[in-house]
């Protein structure tokens, strides 16, 4: 995958070049801030519309790249604010420290307006497709704004916080596609969401190790084994969910053989859970999905399976 390169650093009392060239290294600031390969996370946005069995609905299929996009902008617009709010944090970061914003190539003031423009035009937008749609996205930017301002700093409610983030995206996808949610697809979601956030936080914490809490208040109230605990537990429930909703009315009870893909459900959960703790990753991800060869493949089979069963096999 092709990545944006960074600009150059300007030094202290060197030209700004031409107009032209100043605003296209902002541009590029304001895009790189964005985040974009963290966008990867709104494909939960297309849950409903796969699991409903939508997939050959060209109408429901736009609807739902529509909803991707309007997403893709909205966490976009989130991720630079949040950047403003965490700069100080984010320079004692390793890895967070050359995002733009933190490394000085984007003002914060020219952030700020980035960041409420592009979101409110995301939000504005969403009008458009559904007015539920238009209230759970609003639903979504509440959430970040007292997420970054109060729950962040909470130990445990920050990790929940960050779950309830990808369901309201699940619940956005079933509205844009006008399809009723699903009680056990959202329960699946918020769990493994909440896996992910845990893998995160340890990472973070094994990281910065003695300066966690100077970057991350919450971080100082965690520990590894107490975290190890919580992914354990957590990623026991999710597999337990995901078996359940492919058995359960009101689940998947339309595809009588979508349990013949828990077994992927479950290597994918042990595979993670052995990056996390024999590799050091976890703390981001959107990079472990595009890059860890057996995950990708399980996940590929995973998904092959799981359209096989929705859209070949008699329900």
């Amino acid at each position: 995958m092709t990545t944006v390169p960074r600009m150059a650093r300007r030094t202290p009392g060197e030209p700004m070049g031409d107009a032209s060239g100043s605003a296209m290294s902002t541009l590029q600031a304001i895009v790189i801030s964005m985040r974009p390969r963290q966008w990867t996370k709104n494909v939960f946005v297309f849950a409903a519309l796969v699991f409903a069995g939508d997939l050959l609905d060209v109408q429901r299929v736009m609807f739902a790249l529509v909803a991707f996009a309007m997403f893709c902008l909205l966490s976009g617009a989130v991720y630079i604010l949040n950047d403003v709010a965490d700069v100080e944090s984010d320079r004692l970061h390793e890895g967070k420290r050359t995002r733009p914003i933190a490394a000085g190539d984007l003002s914060r003031s020219v952030a700020v307006v980035a960041g409420v423009t592009i979101g409110a035009m995301a939000i504005g937008a969403s009008v458009a497709v559904d007015p539920k749609f238009a209230a759970v996205l609003l639903g979504y930017a509440l959430l970040q704004v007292i997420y970054t301002l109060f729950l962040k700093k909470e130990v445990i409610v920050d990790a929940m916080a960050i779950s309830v983030g990808f369901v309201l995206r699940a619940v956005a996808g079933a509205y844009a596609i006008g399809v009723p949610v699903s009680a056990w697809l959202l329960l699946c979601t918020f769990l493994l969401a909440l896996f992910l956030a845990l893998a995160k936080r340890r990472q973070e914490l094994v990281l910065l190790e003695g300066d966690a809490d100077m970057h991350r208040v919450s971080l100082g109230a965690y520990s590894e084994p107490f975290i190890d605990s919580m992914l354990s537990t957590t990623a026991a429930a999710a597999i337990v969910a995901y078996a359940v909703y492919t058995v359960t009315p009101g689940g998947g009870e339309h595809y009588q053989y979508l349990m013949a893909t828990v077994p992927f459900v479950v290597y994918g959960v042990f595979r993670y859970l052995y990056l996390v703790h024999r590799r050091d990753l976890g703390g981001r991800p959107e990079e472990i999905l595009l890059t860890d060869v057996p995950l990708i493949v399980d996940l590929l089979i995973w998904a092959a399976f799981t359209v096989v069963i929705v859209y070949v096999l008699p329900s």
